[in-house]
């Protein structure tokens, strides 16, 4: 597209597309994930995992986008075989669709996010409970207050999208990433200083063997998941970014930069939770309570909990937020390529859209669950399968298209022996885990 936007400057990029990839899957999945595999053994295995799966996955996405200059579904008709163009067109079109399973009911937890920060501002405007369990299920309970506060969440990304690429998503994200990271980097230092703090670094980052072999093919099946799902990879949100860069620099380079960004936080945020839950006999296998329940608890015991408390949820909600705003990017500016209408319009309709379907989430207890078991178990794997496909065989882009546009610009070319684990290895291991997430459901 000649009129195509570009972003201003390479650290506009790699922070936009690590605000995608940072969310609550580093912040709040990634250290109940590692409580309940033992440890640093599961930090381990999941860097493994990350570095087999997450890069080639990563630049992947980017090379469709900057290659086609448009979004996943336009990318794949433009890239694809002309006989078999329709067909990956509708493969692009339904992967991009994704995004917007994921934005109705990720919106929903955002907007939990918002409501904890203000609650720790101002505690008036949260319920009154006996228990921090108490608390957390009257917030869920309130429908009326979720439905805003999940309003609230769209409509600062509808808007931000609104602006434009440049003027708006790139320079809000951009500042809300470095905000992120500063509020992180203060987290960690309050929370590694704590009394009592030195177990729960011991268990976050000296292996223990005996934690592993309790459960090893769990562990293991946990951590591929982890790195699989960590940078969003499956529905071509990364795409639209790699869309709207130009091709000074290898797409290695830039998925190495955005990847280390991406295990920074989730790294720091163990270094935070971890401590803070030895600090506070808070148990660190709770689950995914541990976030919304078990940290509150900790932050009522501390001196100047309530302020601590406000600081931690604001960078919850940071994360959330950039991940959102860029998943509407990505969701406007494929609506744009594939419609040609009006930026402003199609931000409104999709901020619209995401608000009424997101109202099923927050009104039915129970919809929340299956909408994610759905996106993160079924839609996302599938649509790494098929980019994997994509980008190794001739029925679609082709290898060493593929490579060629990986590699351009300065910096690293892209692994010529990472087209088997591409072609072989991730396309069993995403059957694998489909089959595992299928299990635990029926189970």
């Amino acid at each position: 597209m000649e009129n195509r936007e570009r972003l201003s400057s390479r650290l506009g990029f790699i922070m936009l597309a690590a605000g995608c990839a940072v969310g609550l899957g580093n912040v709040w999945r990634f250290p109940f994930v590692v409580g309940q595999n033992g440890g640093a053994i599961f930090v381990l295995l999941y860097l493994v995992f990350l570095g087999l799966f997450g890069f080639p996955l990563l630049t992947a996405e980017l090379a469709e986008g900057r290659c086609a200059q448009a979004g996943i579904a336009s990318a794949m008709r433009k890239l694809a075989p002309s006989r078999l163009a329709a067909r990956w067109g509708v493969a692009g079109a339904v992967i991009f669709a994704g995004n917007f399973l994921l934005m109705i009911y990720y919106t929903d937890v955002a907007g939990w996010l918002l409501r904890y920060t203000s609650g720790y501002a101002a505690p008036a405007l949260m319920p009154q409970g006996a228990s921090v369990a108490e608390v957390f299920g009257a917030v869920v309970a309130d429908k009326p207050s979720g439905t805003l506060y999940m309003a609230l969440a769209v409509a600062i990304a509808a808007v931000t999208c609104m602006g434009g690429v440049v003027k708006s998503v790139e320079r809000i994200t951009k500042w809300m990433m470095i905000a992120l990271l500063a509020i992180l980097v203060v987290l960690a230092a309050k929370a590694v200083l704590l009394p009592g703090a030195a177990e729960g670094i011991r268990f976050y980052l000296v292996p223990d063997v005996s934690h592993f072999a309790a459960h090893p093919f769990k562990s293991i099946f946990d951590a591929m998941g982890q790195a699989f799902f960590t940078l969003s990879l499956g529905v071509g949100c990364m795409a639209i970014f790699g869309s709207y860069i130009g091709k000074e620099h290898s797409l290695a380079k830039e998925a190495l930069w955005i990847i280390v960004i991406d295990t920074f936080v989730a790294f720091m945020a163990g270094l935070v939770i971890f401590p803070l839950c030895a600090a506070y006999d808070v148990d660190v296998t709770g689950g995914p309570g541990l976030i919304f329940m078990a940290l509150p608890s900790a932050f009522a015991k501390m001196p100047g909990g309530a302020v601590w408390g406000f600081i931690f949820f604001l960078f919850l909600s940071f994360a959330a937020l950039t991940t959102v705003i860029t998943v509407f990017e990505c969701l406007i500016g494929g609506l744009v390529d594939l419609t040609g209408k009006n930026r402003r319009l199609i931000a409104a309709l999709v901020g619209l859209g995401v608000i009424a379907a997101s109202l099923p989430c927050v009104l039915w207890d129970g919809v929340l669950d299956w909408e994610d078991f759905v996106f993160s178990n079924l839609w996302l794997p599938l649509g790494a399968f098929a980019s994997c496909v994509f980008c190794t065989r001739e029925i679609g882009w082709g290898w060493r298209r593929f490579r060629v546009e990986a590699s351009k610009g300065d910096g690293a070319r892209f692994p010529w022996w990472l087209r088997s684990v591409m072609r072989y290895f991730i396309p069993i291991c995403i059957l694998l885990i489909i089959l595992m997430g299928l299990y635990d459901k029926v189970k």
